[in-house]
């Protein structure tokens, strides 16, 4: 019996360490700072060749109407190769597009990158079966990775 305690609480953790994911979201730990993490973030996505429409602060965002919000950035990326056809298979899909992912500190201070899992928004717009989703979870899963690399 403890054995096996042992062996659930240890396969729990490490998955936690890997990724969390919760309808539809990816998040992977960091371990840089928030601000590191999306400067390696749009360094990246910008060196791929995709576009850059914005990056938010929401942090900075909440202090302009004196509120504390711990780091809290998205940046919104992307391009017509990736997203045309996916909108191909699903137009509505469009609601989700460009691309985003969102580099936020926990309470533990921990900090994540996320982003929309592209499989789970295949499926919520109708097109599970669309290639363009595998397409674009492998770019996600390649761009987080880089990003969080030590």
């Amino acid at each position: 019996m403890n054995i096996r305690s042992l062996l659930v609480s240890s396969s729990l953790m490490l998955a936690s360490t890997l990724a969390a994911a919760s309808d539809g979201l990816i998040a992977v730990k960091s371990p840089h700072t928030a601000k590191v993490t999306m400067d390696r973030l749009e360094g990246i996505v910008k060196e791929r060749g995709l576009n850059v429409f914005i990056r938010v602060d929401h942090a900075a965002g909440a202090a302009k109407i004196g509120r504390t919000l711990r780091p809290t950035e998205v940046l919104v990326f992307g391009n017509p190769q990736g997203g045309t056809p996916f909108m191909e298979c699903a137009q509505a899909a469009g609601i989700d597009l460009p691309l985003k992912a969102l580099v936020w500190q926990d309470a533990a201070s921990q900090v994540w990158l996320g982003y929309n899992d592209p499989a789970w928004l295949a499926k919520r717009h109708g097109a599970a079966d669309c290639p363009a989703a595998a397409n674009l979870s492998k770019a996600l899963e390649g761009i987080a990775k880089a990003a969080i690399q030590p």
